[in-house]
């Protein structure tokens, strides 16, 4: 398979001047959506924050034209199309209540996870399904160019049957001060990508396990620093999700060795990825190398882009396409319940220490998933 065949940039919209109204300033609407949106030719046409001050900050830096005194103004704009919201979870459905209450916007990205708890995330979908705007998770993890390669080359059969799949992060992450009030370090912020990026490589796990211990850097309370989850599929594939943020002490003057890496195994084909984003500096290209029986060798599969900031812009595209073509957007919030579902079976998974079914997640929400 010649590696033309390969693709890693999602579809682009032919409309690019979707009005677009930003809901946050911080790390990353500035160093991500905004710079991938200027990038790929989009339109966001006012920002606002909790602060007028921090909002400008990024308006300046963006060329955004208009900055709001808060949210409710921007809200307020008849004018805004779409809306991206890039606050933390657990203040994300407020705005999405107070948006559909308006019921002037087409579309939402919302942050992921896009709520904290499965009943939560429900909510929001149902209120923007009876507002009759589309809404949509920016899983970004997706539209890293060789975790989307490596779509590709599963939709192409080039690996066969799939038999063992594995993300392996090994990475001190930059904990937010939000996060404090979560009581979740790892599942809800980082494994919520791996175990996203499992089901759009895979689709629905039958069964999870996982195991979980506290970070030993991290201080604020929380029992889901180092993670370990297993995925269980019908057809006998196996994933194994490792997230480990300690990654020894390297922090502490420990000379170590820090990596996102992925494989994915078949009968007939292996692919292994190197996602840039621990690195230094962050934007370092994402790398493919894969190899499919008969080759001498493996393949080495290197564009010139990065998960941060490059998969942001494809997360924001396919909700745009979704809106000129009148179709689902491919990470379609619906859908998007049944990753939140996989990592609250993870998580309590290791708080009951038993397989869990993330169906189970679905059938004790009040209204059993079907709202």
């Amino acid at each position: 398979m010649p590696d033309h065949d390969l693709c890693y940039a999602p579809p682009a919209p032919q409309r690019k001047d979707f009005r677009i109204g930003v809901l946050g300033s911080g790390f990353i609407v500035n160093d991500c959506h905004l710079v991938s949106y200027r990038r790929l030719g989009l339109n966001p046409v006012a920002i606002a924050s909790r602060t007028r001050e921090r909002a400008a900050q990024a308006a300046a830096r963006h060329a955004i034209p208009r900055v709001c005194a808060g949210y409710e103004e921007l809200l307020d704009d008849p004018d805004i199309e779409v809306l991206d919201i890039a606050v933390p979870p657990q203040h994300q459905l407020a705005l999405i209540r107070a948006a559909c209450a308006r019921g002037t916007v087409k579309g939402i990205l919302a942050q992921k996870p896009l709520a904290l708890s499965y009943d939560k995330a429900e909510e929001a979908v149902r209120l923007c399904e009876q507002a009759g705007i589309l809404l949509s998770v920016n899983q970004n993890m997706r539209y890293d160019p060789s975790v989307w390669a490596a779509s590709s080359l599963l939709k192409q059969g080039f690996f066969g049957e799939p038999v063992f799949a594995t993300i392996d992060m090994r990475a001190v992450l930059h904990w937010q001060p939000w996060q404090a009030g979560t009581g979740s370090a790892t599942f809800r912020i980082m494994s919520i990508h791996h175990l996203d990026c499992m089901r759009f490589w895979f689709g629905d796990p039958v069964r999870v396990f996982a195991s979980s211990r506290p970070d030993p850097r991290t201080a604020f309370p929380h029992t889901d620093g180092i993670c370990t989850t297993i995925l269980e599929y019908e057809s006998g594939l196996r994933g194994v999700v490792v997230d480990d943020v300690w990654a020894g002490p390297v922090r502490e003057g420990c000379p170590g060795e820090t990596r996102i890496e992925w494989r994915i195994e078949g009968l007939d084909g292996v692919a292994i990825g190197d996602i840039g984003w621990c690195k230094d500096p962050f934007t370092t290209p994402s790398t493919m190398r894969y190899a499919r029986k008969g080759d001498s060798e493996l393949r080495r599969f290197a564009p010139a882009a990065s998960w941060f900031p490059d998969a942001f812009g494809g997360a924001m595209s396919q909700l745009l396409v979704a809106l000129e073509t009148s179709q689902p957007p491919a990470i379609d919030a619906r859908d998007n319940l049944k990753s939140i579902a996989l990592v609250e079976a993870a998580a309590r998974s290791a708080e009951e220490h038993r397989m869990v079914a993330p169906q189970e997640m679905e059938i004790s929400s009040p209204t059993g998933g079907k709202a």
